[in-house]
């Protein structure tokens, strides 16, 4: 077994949890929640999510770079020489970090400051917020995964 071969399934796992959760919390859990869900329990449910989730996205945010620059290293490649499809997934990988950073650190915080007030429409407006911030990072993510799996010569 090579270095590459226990960096690598780390790399793919990380990116994997990452984006995968946020497409599973689009696709599947928030319609169950708002079809099963009032909107105050609504609310609850995620800012418990978004705890939870979020301590795997900051897993991902560190190993990402680490196992990205470590593969680099092993097949003897700076960041100058790297493949251009390489080099567009470090940009993409910057772009999910920042959304990812803006959500924890300035909406969460004001969604549960609506919940623990029980101001659910200040709350539903926090949520609707970062909805389209993490739709948009599932964008993203899904974009950077299709460029990893084609390794387009570009």
């Amino acid at each position: 077994m090579t270095p590459f071969s226990l960096v690598y399934p780390l790399h793919v796992l990380s990116a994997l949890v990452w984006v995968g959760g946020m497409f599973f919390a689009w696709m599947v859990l928030r319609p169950a929640a708002v079809k099963a869900l009032d909107g105050p329990a609504r609310l609850t449910l995620w800012v418990e999510v978004f705890q939870g989730f979020f301590r795997w996205v900051w897993v991902a945010v560190i190993l990402l770079p680490i196992s990205g620059v470590g593969m680099l290293h092993l097949q003897q490649v700076g960041f100058e020489t790297a493949p251009k499809y390489v080099q567009v997934m470090m940009g993409l990988y910057v772009v999910m970090t920042a959304l990812f950073i803006r959500i924890q650190g300035l909406m969460l915080p004001e969604l549960r400051k609506a919940v623990e007030a029980k101001d659910w429409p200040a709350g539903a407006a926090v949520l609707g917020r970062i909805r389209r911030v993490v739709g948009l990072n599932l964008i993203v993510g899904l974009v950077l995964v299709a460029i990893a799996a084609a390794r387009p010569m570009f």
